[in-house]
């Protein structure tokens, strides 16, 4: 686990697609995945992240979750998996992105790389609100956080092709910053955002 950056005071090892077979056996159960997050244990709430309930997630348990969180991989799932599927997503998005504590922003930004990855419902409206904490946060050097900044930036620019050319232009602008972050941000996302392979996808995409 800590070759790919995962540090847990407490963890077995297990290894995901296990875990995602123990989830899909087990269904969704919000009382156990309580207990599962209450033992502590780095396995045990990844698994927790997958048999949660979103339905019954409240804003109080995302926010006492994502205090909780030590490690990328943690709060990754816990957004890819259950939190963006929650009414207050785009809420906490935005909320969590202002927050000091490194894997609560993270989280943030994770979350708005989520919903543009899943939410096909909603409108451009909702994810453009996203490139204003995009830009205000670009210069955090943490590295947990200006990766999950990126990812946000080049999810909401592979939507569709109108925001794909708004977030290629707030890489631009973000490229202006003085900051070692905000650079190597602007520099990759314009990299993929860019690229022939994102250019076609979108057309086929808009055609069909």
């Amino acid at each position: 686990m800590a070759h790919y950056g995962i540090v847990s005071k407490k963890a077995f090892g297990v290894q995901m697609p296990i875990l995602r077979k123990i989830a899909s056996e087990t269904g969704r159960n919000h009382t156990l995945a309580d207990k599962l997050w209450a033992t502590g244990i780095h396995d045990a709430r990844m698994l927790a992240c997958l048999v949660a309930d979103p339905a019954l997630v409240t804003k109080r348990q995302m926010e006492q979750w994502a205090r909780d969180f030590d490690n990328w991989a943690i709060c990754d799932t816990c957004c890819l998996s259950l939190f963006d599927k929650t009414p207050f997503a785009f809420e906490m998005a935005h909320r969590w992105s202002k927050r000091k504590a490194e894997y609560v922003k993270r989280a943030g930004f994770a979350l708005m790389a989520c919903l543009a990855w899943h939410d096909t419902d909603s409108p451009d409206s909702r994810f453009r609100r996203f490139f204003v904490p995009v830009k205000r946060e670009a210069t955090d050097e943490r590295n947990s956080v200006h990766k999950a900044v990126n990812w946000a930036l080049r999810q909401i620019g592979k939507r569709n092709a109108t925001l794909l050319l708004e977030a290629i232009a707030i890489a631009r602008q973000i490229s202006t910053i003085d900051s070692p972050s905000a650079r190597w941000i602007s520099s990759d996302a314009l990299r993929e955002l860019r690229s022939p392979n994102i250019r076609n996808r979108l057309k086929k995409k808009k055609k069909s």
